[in-house]
């Protein structure tokens, strides 16, 4: 009855009824209102000044404060060159507000403002965002506290304080480096595993093993940040709390990409509520934050000093800090950074084996994939249980390319990974799940959901390097009543892996991006209990639109709501929600470049559309995960020159390479390339070359076909054949041996067929080869230093320019 009782409560306050969103009767309510504009302007957030997008003139934008029961009528102003959005993030309001353009919500174009209005019926710290593109990384996004009609909880006074990773990039174009795939961000955030640290470790048979499951090594996060900052500071003061008063901290994580680890100097706070929703108060530490989740602490000023509140990028590669209070430093910990060469260590000696794709040949449309009570799952969420070390795949731990590029002539595609690439798609065969028939393939199947011998130490965290996976859970986080459903209501189980791809930095849910799949129907008065499976070796803090969802815990029927939840490495974390809504909601990795590359879904109550967003197709908001991105690279030396352009979506690659040797020997090849899957693209085009090599008279164009394959020990393989039945087959590679210092090889075979005019002659046959070697030294992202010779042109340096 308690629970049928909280239920109910809960579906009023979310303002759904009979599952309907009630927009509410304004008639009684007191109005609120706020208007905030956003900008564009020079902002300097990291030593420099560049071009930011501000909210009121401000980054973070301003802390929208209400009270539960009010009617709150927000007016946002574009005063950009570009069309923007907001979403209300963790708000519990009708579909049409929601702020997701096209899917939703309008966008709000240039010098326009839209009006946002919805009864408030909720209490808690929330926060709002762009979602339009990368606006968010930029600037846009701030607080929305709502106070609650009566306090329960005793504090003095009350301090919001917004998370948040600053790059000085325009971040489409970290989104470019990212998909094109370049070192530097690992180079210069010291994260960088090269191959002298790796051996000096004893390490090298463990990097053996990753090379030959086609990985570099393990992933923690993707991009370089000069800064992370605290309401848009790196280190801010708060010197107006007096000794003894009890302050409510309310902590957002607004990054882009990064969780933090949290830690406060001084006595231990009390956590005391999650993602808006109280909990039972827990006295509690050192905490991780995903990204968009969260957090808030009643802290106890000291009688003598200050505290520290310190967050620490979850790599190690920056912190901020504020202080509560005055005096001396009360000092709050720091946190090691994490040890990625002991990780993959341990991890090579799991025998971990790669195996789910992120782009699948054959992507099936069908999400629903309902799931049986033996195929290993674990009712009560964290599958750490369940999991099987041996045999656990690992799939798309794609590297990054040395040069960048996917042409120039194959010669450098694939031989420089990444050093910080993910370990996308780890699962492990499993034979309970050949129960799932005809819904699911060898290559969406959860093969990654039973652990043997080793799960006791990975609970334990003993691992050399492994506690970066056993200390990420939700068991401290316990609901005040009940959330658990009354017994016999419909349940409808979906299995969703999380997968990925760092080679090309594409991101998916059961191997499919957003772009190639259909909406997820969610039925109405029924329970949709989702288990997400994380096959990938980064966390993914997942965030469903309009709705609070159970996170089921070691604390079953008190288990926690809330709207966004971090799935760790390795790890499952099962969710479920009562249908209630309308409408369709976006769900998705809040990571915003995993959102870019595809990691997302439409959870769908296939309601019609509302009338108010014709002329604003949805498939506008699908069309963003899967743009074009353009590149080149310039290799300039004293022997050669070789520019190389690249245009590339999910599926399709446009190449154009042009080569020219300074014994007059000039080369062009422009190429079309479909993507089968990770590994595995074919290609067709033309070939154009001077007849005689000392002369530019007279050009020779010929049809060429093949495919190109990244092999274990990730070598780049390319077979082809041209017009005039000429046969080559070339493979490269390369390795960084030590920080900002690369090495890379190249052979290839050409085998030439010439029929003669008798038949009885046979075939003639002439073969030739080609090869080169070199090195290369990063002096920034966009330029090396080269140094390489070809059995073609000879010997020689130069640079290499990105762009």
């Amino acid at each position: 009855m308690n629970s049928l009782k909280y239920i109910i409560l809960f579906l009023v306050s979310s303002g759904s009824v009979f599952g309907q969103s009630v927009e509410g009767n304004i008639d009684n309510l007191p109005i609120k209102e706020y208007t905030i504009t956003i900008g564009e302007e020079k902002v300097n957030k990291a030593g420099k000044k560049v071009k930011g997008m501000t909210i009121n003139g401000s980054i973070p934008g301003p802390v929208l404060e209400f009270t539960e029961g009010e009617y709150a009528v927000i007016y946002v102003k574009n005063d950009m060159s570009v069309e923007t959005s907001v979403h209300w993030h963790g708000l519990l309001l009708p579909n049409f507000y929601d702020g997701v353009p096209y899917l939703t919500t309008p966008p709000i174009e240039p010098g326009h403002t839209q009006k946002y209005e919805f009864a408030l019926k909720q209490s808690g710290t929330y926060w709002y965002h762009s979602h339009t593109l990368l606006q968010e990384q930029s600037g846009v996004f701030g607080s929305f506290v709502i106070h609650p009609k009566k306090e329960t909880l005793k504090y003095d006074k009350e301090l919001v304080l917004m998370l948040s990773d600053w790059t000085n990039e325009n971040p489409m174009d970290v989104l470019r480096n990212l998909k094109r795939g370049n070192e530097w961000y690992g180079i210069r955030k010291g994260t960088a595993t090269p191959l002298n640290r790796v051996i000096a470790r004893g390490a090298f048979g463990a990097q053996l093993d990753f090379w030959r499951q086609r990985m570099e090594g393990a992933d923690i996060a993707d991009v370089y940040y000069p800064a992370f900052l605290i309401n848009g500071e790196e280190k801010i003061e708060y010197p107006a709390f007096k000794p003894g008063e009890k302050v409510r901290i309310r902590i957002i994580n607004g990054g882009a990409s990064t969780s933090f680890w949290m830690t406060f100097g001084g006595e231990d706070p009390l956590l005391v509520s999650a993602d808006g929703i109280d909990v039972e108060p827990t006295v509690k530490n050192k905490t991780f934050i995903g990204i968009a989740e969260t957090y808030d602490y009643i802290v106890t000023i000291p009688q003598e000093g200050k505290i520290e509140f310190k967050i620490m990028a979850q790599d190690g590669s920056g912190f901020a800090s504020a202080f509560f209070g005055n005096g001396k430093v009360q000092a709050a910990e720091t946190l090691p950074r994490p040890d990625k060469i002991g990780m993959m260590k341990e991890m090579a000696k799991m025998d971990m084996k790669m195996g789910a794709h992120a782009l699948k040949y054959r992507p099936s449309k069908d999400e629903s994939i309902e799931m049986k009570n033996e195929y290993g799952m674990q009712k009560d969420g964290m599958n750490m249980d369940a999991m099987n070390m041996d045999g656990m795949n690992m799939d798309g731990m794609n590297m990054e390319k040395s040069k960048t590029d996917d042409t120039k002539a194959m010669k450098m595609e694939g031989m420089k990974m990444d050093k910080d690439s993910t370990m996308a798609g780890m699962h492990t065969d499993h034979s309970k799940m050949k129960g799932m028939g005809d819904k699911m393939n060898d290559d969406d199947a959860m093969k990654g959901m039973q652990m043997n011998e080793q799960k006791d130490t990975m609970k334990t965290g003993n691992m050399e390097g492994m506690d970066l996976f056993s200390e990420y859970n939700y068991d401290f986080l316990k609901s005040p009543e009940k959330t658990s459903y009354p017994e016999g209501t419909p349940v409808k189980e979906i299995l969703l892996n999380l997968t990925g791809n760092m080679q090309r930095y594409i991101w998916s849910m059961n191997g499919v991006p957003l772009s190639e799949t259909d909406n997820i129907k969610i039925e109405g008065d029924q329970v949709t209990r989702i288990t997400l499976n994380n096959l990938t070796m980064m966390h993914h803090p997942m965030h469903l639109h309009g709705h609070f969802f159970r996170v089921i815990n070691k604390n079953g029927e008190y288990s926690p709501l809330k709207h966004t939840v971090n799935v760790p490495p390795m790890q499952a974390v099962t969710i479920e929600f009562y249908g209630n809504e309308y409408g369709d909601w976006f769900f998705h990795c809040h990571i915003l470049y995993h959102l870019m590359g595809g990691m997302a879904r439409v959870m769908s109550y296939d309601t019609p559309p509302d009338v108010r967003m014709k002329g604003f197709p949805a498939a506008i908001a699908v069309a963003e995960t899967d743009l074009y991105y353009s590149w080149g690279i310039v290799d300039a030396s004293s022997q050669s020159t070789i520019l190389n352009l690249v245009t590339s979506n999910m599926r399709n690659q446009f190449n154009a390479t042009v080569e020219y040797g300074y014994n007059e020997n000039l080369e062009a090849e422009f190429t079309y390339e479909r993507y089968l899957h990770d590994y595995l693209r074919v290609f067709g085009g033309v070939n154009i070359e001077n007849k005689t090599k000392d002369s530019f008279d007279e050009f020779k164009t010929i049809g060429v076909v093949g495919l190109r394959y990244l092999t274990p020990y990730l070598f780049s393989l390319d077979a082809r054949i041209d017009s005039e039945l000429r046969t080559r087959i070339g493979v490269g590679r390369s390795i960084m041996l030590f920080p900002r210092f690369a090495v890379f090889g190249y052979y290839e075979y050409q085998l030439d067929f010439g029929w003669v005019n008798s038949l009885p002659s046979g075939i003639n046959t002439e073969s030739e080869t080609v090869w080169s070697a070199g090195a290369e030294y990063f002096l920034s992202r966009n330029v090396s230093l080269l140094g390489s010779y070809d059995s073609r042109f000879g010997g020689g340096g130069g640079l290499s320019v990105r762009f």
